[in-house]
């Protein structure tokens, strides 16, 4: 899109990883939200962006934790220009980590 979020931070939460992206839209983006059509045409356009950028996200989570991805799930909230997207992972992260720790 050219650009990318004012802010980001990540959670891990058991066997999840969730992100929080605020200042997601771009000028245009924020032009068109003004009305309904603009609303569905700005989430269509980014719903297919994420489709399509789906496997390399997962991938770099994957990388990243160490750990399979078996899902993504997101929306975006185009009043407020924030994205939450939830990585849903193959073990539980939180218990990986007091398990190898305590080792």
């Amino acid at each position: 899109m050219g650009r990318g979020p004012t802010d980001v931070k990540a959670f891990i939460i058991r066997d999840m990883v969730v992100v929080r992206l605020k200042g997601v839209l771009t000028q245009a983006e924020r032009q068109l939200v003004k009305n309904v059509d603009g609303v569905e045409m700005v989430k269509r356009m980014r719903q297919n962006l994420m489709a399509q950028g789906k496997d390399n996200l997962c991938a770099e989570i994957a990388g990243i934790t160490g750990v399979k991805v078996t899902g993504l799930f997101t929306d975006i909230d185009t009043q407020v220009g924030e994205r939450v997207m939830v990585f849903t992972l193959d073990h539980d992260l939180e218990t990986s980590e007091s398990s190898a720790s305590s080792s």
